[in-house]
């Protein structure tokens, strides 16, 4: 708690390690990735769609910028690449999340007047009650990119949503965006959508990336030692 900048955030940290039972390795990884400066901070249209006290819920869930430190990615990745490694450590992916997410599925298929359309990363959070669509994108922020994931709102809402769920929430997550150009996306949209970047930490450069084992060739190499 010394690394708190005030008695605010050192009370944030209190009341979040209470709720989420976390270590102290946990909380030391918090507070080393400034959990206090990017909850909530995602630009939303939540206060617009959703009732109260839900779009507090829903806002406070989100985070601006998520930081991906566990990806160890190439330099040139693309969406699939860096959707697979998020499942590969689903465990911290979820940490970073944050309490509540309960994973369902990888590129989730729902089926719309007899066509196949496949969600990135769907989420059930089990706090809000409702479900979440995540959608991945590896370069900056695009107007076109609300309109789909609002299309996959609205559909899991007529698909999965039962009567007890709360509407179903979108999370947009890209690379970079520009406030304004989000705040006009955003801006007549009925379904709830909220839109974060990210930030991975460690980026190998090609011609080491390709020099590396994989972690099959890892495996293989063990189960020959054995």
């Amino acid at each position: 708690m010394s690394k708190s900048k005030n008695l605010v955030e050192a009370f944030f940290y209190a009341k979040k390690t209470i709720e989420n039972n976390w270590s102290r390795a946990v909380l030391s990884h918090q507070i080393d990735n400034k959990l206090y400066e990017r909850e909530g901070k995602a630009l939303t249209n939540f206060s617009s769609v959703l009732p109260t006290p839900q779009s507090d819920l829903a806002r406070q869930t989100l985070k601006d910028p998520y930081v991906f430190d566990f990806l160890c990615l190439r330099e040139k990745y693309n969406e699939k690449e860096l959707e697979n490694e998020l499942i590969r450590h689903v465990s911290k992916f979820l940490l970073e999340l944050g309490a509540g997410f309960s994973y369902m599925g990888q590129q989730y298929k729902i089926t719309v007047d007899e066509e196949d359309f496949y969600i990135d990363l769907l989420f059930y959070h089990t706090r809000m009650h409702c479900y979440v669509v995540v959608e991945l994108k590896t370069v900056r922020f695009k107007p076109e990119f609300v309109g789909k994931l609002n299309f996959y709102v609205s559909a899991v809402d007529d698909i999965l949503k039962m009567a007890t769920d709360n509407p179903t929430v979108g999370i947009l997550i890209c690379k970079s965006k520009k406030k304004t150009v989000v705040e006009y996306s955003l801006k007549d949209m009925n379904k709830p959508i909220g839109v974060s970047a990210y930030e991975i930490t460690r980026v190998l450069p090609e011609d080491l990336k390709s020099s590396l084992p994989t972690v099959e060739e890892i495996e293989a190499e063990l189960e020959e030692l054995e």
